[in-house]
């Protein structure tokens, strides 16, 4: 296990300096920062002196390694809008994107298992048929079609739900959360639908081909032979081999899901860091953007070695250091 630790932190290393080198190489690429900065009114002259003094002349090179003696200190620069360090103005953000991510991953658990797992047992029923018509539609339907839908029928011809913002919050234990409070549980429940609506056919088919594939084996004809219970069978011993490969699936598509809050979260004005990403594109924002693109990819790293850690303590039979017995 500790030789796989150290394994999986090297190659973290490596991947966050790659991901580091290109979002900071884009960013020379999204227009002039200073046109948000300073006013039409200023001379070029003067552009030209506040660019040396921001180093926005310097080599880049110069620029990148200037920025990469920062980072390691946990300074990834300050905002041009803001004027605040760039990871206090991600981290304020980022309590309302978990919140979304976590409402929708709440949406695709249970949702996805009952389904997938009622479509492995009974494969020819009425009921799977419909369910897996729904999840071809649902893979092909965009996440923003999807939005736009939910807010044009719960939200203008019905008028049940609403159809942007946060709404309001409570603080439970230091967590500031729309959970806590009826409002945002109202502004939570159409982002969260839009949102989940990109994972969940394909939660649902896996759900049902890996419980299809358990069934298939010995261990369970074994178990039926030896005149088990059917739910027994099903739910102990075919649904625990099921999980394995749905959570290491599911914990890469974590991050995938905090990416995907971009479309979710400019639909529904939702105030996450996916919202604020676009916004400081509008605003050629490069410290914020090039931060934002650092943590998405943070994000995925750490998920994926998590999903790796997990995955080795549930089936033991795994063997991390990939070395042989």
């Amino acid at each position: 296990m500790f030789t796989f630790l150290v394994k999986r932190l090297v190659q973290a290393l490596v991947v966050m300096f790659v991901i580091s080198l290109v979002a900071f190489a884009i960013q020379d690429n999204l227009g002039d920062p200073l046109r948000e900065l300073v006013g039409q009114s200023v001379s070029e002259a003067e552009r030209d002196a506040l660019r040396t003094e921001m180093g926005l002349n310097d080599p880049f090179m110069v620029k990148y390694g200037r920025f990469i003696s920062k980072a390691v200190q946990g300074d990834l620069g300050n905002s041009y809008f803001f004027k605040r360090p760039v990871v206090d103005v991600i981290l304020d953000k980022l309590v309302a994107t978990l919140e979304l991510v976590f409402a929708a991953s709440l949406i695709i658990v249970v949702v996805s298992i009952p389904l997938g797992v009622y479509s492995a047992i009974h494969p020819n029923s009425a009921l799977t048929k419909v369910i897996m018509g729904f999840s071809i539609v649902g893979i092909s339907i965009p996440v923003f079609l999807t939005a736009i839908m939910l807010m044009y029928v719960f939200s203008i011809e019905l008028g049940w739900l609403p159809s942007f913002g946060r709404g309001e919050t409570a603080n439970l234990l230091g967590w500031e959360s729309g959970f806590f409070t009826l409002d945002g549980l109202a502004h939570l429940i159409l982002p969260s639908i839009s949102l989940a609506s990109i994972m969940l056919p394909l939660f649902i088919r896996l759900v049902r081909s890996e419980m299809l594939e358990a069934l298939s084996t010995e261990y369970v004809k074994f178990a039926r032979a030896k005149g088990l219970a059917q739910n027994k069978v099903y739910y102990q011993h075919a649904l625990k081999n099921t999980m394995l490969p749905v959570i290491t699936v599911g914990g890469v598509q974590i991050g995938t899901m905090v990416a995907y809050t971009i479309l979710t979260e400019t639909v529904f004005q939702w105030p996450g860091t996916g919202f604020l990403f676009l916004e400081a594109i509008n605003r050629v924002d490069t410290p914020l953007i090039t931060a934002y693109v650092i943590f998405v990819g943070l994000i995925f790293v750490v998920t994926n070695t998590l999903v790796d850690l997990l995955y080795g303590l549930i089936n033991p039979t795994v063997n991390l250091t990939g070395k042989g017995a």
